[in-house]
């Protein structure tokens, strides 16, 4: 017989005498919580990320200084992608002349739309015939219209020929109302309506001034485009993944200095950071449920090594090879993959569905169509599980000596605890990386339950030693007499104990840690971005406005409110050499050196920045502190002298330090701090962000009236926008829980199953000694017990060590573990393992001491 057919044999054989089932249900769950996880995280998050598209405009946004050229507009269409134009610029807006009146003149940011803007998201307008409120100017986002004469209103197109839509901050300042007519250059054209929210505006302070739009095929009778102007182009395509991928890839090399790529990621940091984090919290389920998957095969696979010990001696006494028997091994391990996996996979298909019906209240978004990738990685991911923590002890089958069939106390050479040890680390490391695709949530992950399993091993193997002399201090009494049965069934068994424990502790840890996640994990996440985060950005604070500004937000109740100074500053030489934009390749970095900083100064570290390397500075001695990214981006390195161009006047100060900021807190941040000793006396303006309840939308008009000069930018729907996609994760990681929790199960009944068929003869021993099942029960209960205790307490210090390092080194926010989890750890794990032990080895008591002898002795 081949080892093919030999091993169809086997697996049927095992498959009929129950040998498999535990292997199989342990892999199928696995699978089937790897799917499930997997698909509705892929519609999750291609959801998230449509939504979160809506403020971009689009899908894809290429940024120009000239004309687009018509080779891209034929090559989207080609594609049957959705385009369109935006061309924006500060002009000068102008009333009509009335009489001796003069006119007034008010500098707009300029933005002429084609007729199919946007492509993603609407535009929001005050209800027609409405005044408007007082929404910010900037219009990225408004809370309504205050004293409109109706609801707002969305569209999918920008003005007609001939209107123009403005922020109300310029109808303030114009002192114009809706229906009459300004001057942009040589165009008159009518007020129609006040613009709420507009998708693609964003937080960014490239465009301070309020917000004037009109159709595009208006621009050319304004005369305001000459061939020198200052003109930014953006060119908006939408459309299907696969073809877009596409254009972005024959788009990419034909760019030139000036044009740039801008997607969700690059163009807007504030959603960037909130999905990023919303795909780690949700790859941190999936990774979780496969460790505590793995676990369980683990368990199962050393269960069914041990139980066909005998059998396979009798194939060697018999002459099959060694190396016949570990080809069939191999081949019945991969119909155990393969079996495993489909039915895992189809499981985990249709569970997903019950995951959307079940969240569809609470994840109110409309998710797009399943895709097959997921599961195909779910069984994949089966494979792999297989390989790494089932095969390799079952191949060891293949080396039991044929001298076994009569003398029992024979087995195969031992394993290689490194050996083991590697290939699991790899098999699991290779899985990590997969589903987190982020190789630093990866590694710690990665690192954390493999300190912590060898730490279990450890102390389970010190609290087996350490107890085992209890039994001499026990007294004679009957409940003695129990616990001295459990000490001793417990010590015996040290190598089992020790595996059961240890098992017992990751499986628990991983199941903790996702309580971790889904309390205080969670919770720090949603207390980064409150429901009360700063709404409105105000600009050009003078400085001798400070404290009547001040004193105006302090009147209406606004109190705790930061302000901190802004410089113009360019960057203009590093360590004495100057540098200019042809210094760099990367795109980013040679527009950051094409432009002024937004530069600030202050004595100690905003509140909600973070020093990541390095250093603060010392605020009377000529330093600076960088943010991360913009220190990567433009090579620079601690210690570095930089010379920032402060109104002409070269200012030269050292690095000592960085700074992680926190995008999707929506308060304001900045690329450069310096010390007061050195910026202080530059030209200056003020800035804040604040948050502003709806119902006070009207002081932002009492601002405008009082200090015409200030800009304000509402951002009320990005911070709406932020909240939102937190609210859905939170209540997508609380249904995936769920799934974890019956993997965790399954750990726990595997744990106990590996060490029945030594609990089946010492029952049988027991009771043919006169040991009544009540005795035997409740020793059983007690060890179980006790090792669900020592377990669970290792769980909990585990969870909280590797909760704590996910929260710093990771999500990057403040995490305070609970102090309730060592306790709950330990209840939990007691109670857990007495109640799974009670349920799966009540049999084994029941019975009547010569059957339970007889199948001792079989």
């Amino acid at each position: 017989m081949n080892a093919f057919g030999l091993s169809r044999m086997l697996f049927v054989r095992d498959w009929k005498a129950g040998e498999l089932r535990l292997l199989l249900v342990a892999l199928a769950v696995a699978v089937a919580a790897i799917a499930t996880v997997g698909v509705f995280v892929d519609r999750l998050g291609q959801a998230l990320t449509v939504q979160a598209r809506q403020l971009l405009g689009a899908d894809i946004v290429i940024v120009t200084d000239r004309s687009v050229p018509p080779a891209w507009q034929a090559e989207a269409e080609r594609r049957r992608l959705g385009t369109a134009l935006t061309v924006s610029f500060p002009s000068m807006v102008m009333t009509e002349a009335v009489g001796d009146e003069m006119p007034k003149t008010q500098l707009v940011s300029l933005k002429a739309v084609s007729g199919q803007y946007p492509l993603r998201g609407q535009l929001t307008l005050a209800a027609a015939g409405g005044s408007g409120g007082a929404g910010g100017a900037g219009g990225a986002g408004g809370a309504g219209a205050a004293g409109s004469a109706g609801s707002a209103e969305a569209v999918s197109h920008g003005p007609a020929s001939g209107k123009l839509w403005v922020d109300q901050a310029l109808l303030e300042s114009l002192g114009v109302a809706v229906g009459q007519t300004v001057m942009l250059g040589d165009a008159s054209f009518q007020v129609e309506r006040i613009i709420e929210i507009e998708p693609d505006r964003g937080t960014g302070m490239a465009s301070l001034a309020p917000r004037a739009m009109i159709d595009l095929d208006d621009l050319a009778a304004t005369g305001l485009v000459q061939p020198a102007s200052r003109v930014s182009y953006r060119f908006l395509v939408a459309g299907d993944a696969p073809s877009l991928a596409g254009f972005e890839a024959w788009v990419q090399p034909r760019l030139e200095r000036g044009q740039r790529l801008e997607t969700l990621e690059a163009g807007r940091p504030e959603l960037r950071t909130t999905l990023d984090r919303a795909r780690q919290f949700l790859s941190l389920v999936s990774l979780l449920s496969a460790l505590i998957a793995a676990v369980a095969i683990a368990l199962a696979a050393r269960r069914f090594f041990e139980r066909h010990l005998s059998g396979f001696a009798v194939f060697k006494a018999l002459g099959c090879s060694q190396r016949l028997i570990g080809r069939a091994l191999m081949f019945e391990m991969l119909w155990v993959a393969v079996i495993g996996s489909m039915v895992g996979a189809a499981f985990g298909w249709a569970a997903h569905w019950l995951l959307v019906t079940l969240a569809g209240s609470l994840v109110e978004m409309d998710l797009p169509a399943p895709r097959l990738v997921p599961v195909v990685q779910a069984m994949l991911a089966g494979l792999v599980l297989v390989i790494g923590f089932a095969a390799l002890p079952v191949l060891r089958l293949a080396d039991v000596p044929p001298l076994r069939v009569l003398r029992r106390e024979l087995a195969p050479p031992a394993l290689s605890a490194w050996l083991a040890i590697g290939v699991a680390v790899a098999a699991f490391g290779l899985l990590l990386l997969w589903f987190a695709g982020d190789v630093r949530l990866a590694a710690i992950s990665l690192a954390g339950f493999l300190i912590g399993a060898l730490a279990f091993a450890l102390v389970s193997w010190l609290g087996v030693k350490l107890l085992a002399p209890l039994r001499g201090w026990v007294g004679a009494s009957p409940l003695g007499a129990i616990v001295k049965v459990a000490l001793a069934s417990w010590s015996r068994r040290r190598a089992a104990s020790v595996a059961q424990t240890a098992a017992l502790a990751i499986g628990l840890m991983a199941l903790m840690l996702l309580t971790v996640t889904r309390n205080e994990l969670l919770s720090s996440w949603q207390q980064a971005s409150p429901v009360d985060a700063p709404n409105r950005f105000v600009l050009n604070i003078q400085p001798d406005q400070q404290a009547a500004f001040g004193d105006l937000l302090g009147a209406e109740g606004l109190t705790g409110i930061e302000l901190y100074p802004m410089i113009r500053a360019r960057l203009v030489t590093i360590n004495g050499q100057p540098i200019g934009p042809e210094r760099y390749d990367d795109d980013r970095a040679r527009r950051l050196i094409d432009r002024e900083f937004n530069l600030s100064y202050g004595e100690t570290v905003p509140t909600h920045n973070s020093v990541d390397s390095g250093r603060w500075i010392n605020p009377r001695a000529a330093e600076v502190s960088a943010e991360e990214g913009i220190v990567t981006t433009l090579g620079l390195k601690l210690g570095d002298r930089l010379g920032f161009d402060v109104a002409g006047e070269v200012t030269e100060v050292a690095l000592v330090g960085t700074r992680k900021l926190a995008w999707d807190s929506m308060k304001v941040n900045f690329f450069m701090i310096g010390s007061p000793v050195v910026f202080a006396d530059s030209p200056q303006t003020w800035i804040t962000s604040l948050h502003l309840p709806a119902a006070k939308a009207d002081l932002v008009r009492e601002w405008l009236v009082r200090f015409p000069n200030l800009t304000v930018i509402d951002t009320t729907t990005v911070v709406a926008q932020v909240r939102s996609i937190i609210d859905r994760v939170v209540a997508a990681v609380q249904f995936l829980f769920v799934f974890a929790l019956i993997a965790g199960l399954v750990v726990v009944y595997a744990a106990l199953a590996s060490s029945r068929d030594e609990r089946v003869n010492e029952a049988a021993v027991m009771r043919s000694l006169g040991a009544s099942r009540r005795q035997l029960l409740a020793a059983q209960m007690i060890e179980l017990a006790a090792s669900g205790l020592l377990a669970g307490i290792m769980a909990a210090a585990g969870s909280m060590l590797v909760g704590w390092v996910l929260a710093t080194q990771v999500f990057a926010f403040p995490y305070q573990p609970a102090w309730w989890l060592p306790l709950a750890g330990a209840l939990g794990g007691s109670l857990m393992s007495a109640l799974a032990g009670w349920w799966g080895l009540r049999d084994v008591v029941a019975r009547p001491p010569l059957a339970t002898l007889r199948e001792a002795v079989q």
